[in-house]
């Protein structure tokens, strides 16, 4: 049984998020996908700044 939770938005937040739900898609679905975007979007980020930083390691220097 999955459990249900209520999260109190404003109504523009909520009229944004009915903006950007598909046709069919519920929220919960609509909220999973904001989720996996905004994780692949810290990575990229912390990429990007490791590659900023000068702070990796190529793949070639890697020993097995």
């Amino acid at each position: 049984m999955s459990l249900s939770k209520r999260i109190p938005v404003t109504e523009n937040v909520w009229k944004e998020l009915s903006d950007l739900k598909s046709a069919g898609q519920t929220y919960d679905e609509l909220l999973t996908d904001l989720i996996e975007l905004k994780k692949k979007r810290r990575l990229l980020d912390d990429i990007q700044e490791s590659i900023q930083e000068d702070d990796f390691v190529s793949i070639s220097e890697i020993k097995m």
